[in-house]
């Protein structure tokens, strides 16, 4: 019977039931299915929540609560509202622009874990160098399009980095081609040290850029943070006098 149990468990992708079952102490055949259904169910979730984590390739959290002291954000944006990802429900945008150090990266990683871990929305983490040179890639190879539908499944696209390096006119036309996938339809986290107006001097070309930050802004947050890099301010507090 055993043998049985776990041959159907198999069959049914019941895979804790299968392994576990017998571990499940009961008072009654409705409370046996239920615990039995409720430990399969929390295994399931688990593992979604590992597989969405793992394809999110995010930095590194250090565990380390967030400094909001320095951070401002306009009337209609505050720190539950972003740290939950609730625009993300409305297809909008988060612009993060500040100094290098100063926090981006870190909090766009933090609402990323959270919005995966308590809502298991599908998140994608790239430094914008990175994800050009997966796009050139893959246009040389002909995969563009399983890259664009693998965009296509996301909630939240992350953008690190934007303004560190400029990008070629090939680059920076499939960066924008990818900005316009998720136009209105899944929202994008992007971390900059540039102003809008200094934009020009990564995609190389002022109607490009325009085009770039019309679909950028149309529906966005933008949340700024102060120039005084967090690293710079560690690094000093630990010198010698």
């Amino acid at each position: 019977m055993h043998e049985q149990i776990q041959a159907y468990a198999k069959r049914l992708k019941l895979s804790w039931v299968r392994e576990h079952y017998q571990e499940i102490q009961a008072e009654s055949q409705e409370e046996f299915l239920l615990r039995l259904f409720e430990k399969e169910i929390e295994q399931r979730e688990e593992r979604k929540i590992n597989l969405l984590l793992k394809s999110a390739t995010l930095p590194k959290a250090s565990g380390k609560p967030f400094d909001w002291k320095e951070v401002r954000m306009g009337a209609d944006l505050d720190q539950e509202t972003l740290y939950n990802g609730r625009f993300i429900e409305n297809q909008e945008n988060a612009i993060f622009y500040g100094g290098v150090g100063a926090g981006k990266t870190y909090l766009s990683t933090l609402i990323g874990l959270n919005v995966i871990q308590h809502q298991g929305k599908r998140v994608k983490f790239y430094t914008v160098a990175s994800l050009v040179n997966e796009l050139l890639d893959a246009n040389e190879k002909g995969t563009l399009s399983k890259v664009f539908k693998k965009m296509e499944k996301l909630d939240l696209l992350i953008l690190d980095e934007l303004g560190y390096i400029p990008l070629h006119k090939q680059g920076a036309e499939l960066l924008f081609q990818v900005i316009s996938l998720c136009y209105e339809k899944r929202s994008i986290i992007i971390t900059t040290n540039l102003q809008f107006g200094e934009w020009n001097h990564v995609f190389g070309d002022p109607i490009l850029t325009e085009a770039v930050v019309d679909r950028l802004i149309h529906h966005s947050h933008l949340v700024l943070f102060n120039d005084d890099s967090h690293r710079l301010k560690e690094s000093m507090a630990f010198q010698p006098m």
